[in-house]
């Protein structure tokens, strides 16, 4: 019997790219369903400088997070301040 395949936890970020590059039917004879909950937060959008992100995504990179991640934390901070 051929073993199935086990998914780790991640973010709702890994999932997404997680899904993007597999088939579900990978782990089809998963028969374990878990109830997931969602607790979206509504966002809104703001237009950026290209160059100006062009820098934050680098600055995100070396910091190994999501360029919006590293833009909330660093908005947080600013208006915290």
């Amino acid at each position: 019997m051929k073993q199935s395949k086990k998914i780790k936890d991640m973010s709702i970020y890994e999932a997404s790219d997680f899904w993007d590059e597999r088939d579900f039917g990978e782990f089809g004879d998963a028969e374990e369903t878990k109830e997931i909950m969602f607790s979206l937060k509504k966002k809104k959008y703001v237009g950026i400088d290209v160059n100006l992100f062009s820098r934050i995504k680098s600055k995100a990179k070396k910091l190994h997070k999501q360029e919006d991640a590293l833009i909330n934390e660093w908005l947080k901070e600013k208006v915290n301040a």
